[in-house]
């Protein structure tokens, strides 16, 4: 009865920290997008001074925040966002509204998946 209980705790517990993940990386993911929306607009409204700040906001954010990521995630989604962020600054130093706003849409795509991708549910354990 003792080895049913501890098992029984340990998987709650193994539970309750994977929805507790799953929280953490919903509230990182909220907040590098409101990143990247203010970047969307500043691109939108050709305003580059404003756009490539907001994007030195979002990369030390993305350096604070997608910090611990790597010990749940894929190594190779988070260099792709590491690449993406990158790609993005140079086209607003060029000042390339298209090409700028079509990374900053994958970049939200990218950041959007990762929590959906860690979170527990039938489809991912299954």
């Amino acid at each position: 009865m003792r080895l049913l209980i501890t098992l029984l705790i340990i998987f709650a517990a193994v539970i309750g920290v994977g929805f507790w993940t799953n929280n953490q990386l919903t509230a990182s993911a909220d907040e590098l997008l409101l990143n990247v929306d203010k970047i969307h607009d500043e691109i939108s409204a050709q305003h580059w001074d404003s756009a490539s700040e907001h994007t030195e906001e979002l990369e030390q954010n993305w350096d604070r925040k997608g910090k611990w990521w790597p010990a749940l995630l894929d190594h190779q989604e988070i260099d792709n966002i590491d690449f993406a962020i990158a790609r993005n600054r140079e086209y607003i130093a060029a000042k390339n509204a298209p090409l700028a706003l079509g990374q900053i849409s994958e970049i939200r795509k990218m950041i959007k998946h990762i929590p959906q991708k860690g979170a527990i549910n039938l489809t991912n354990i299954f």
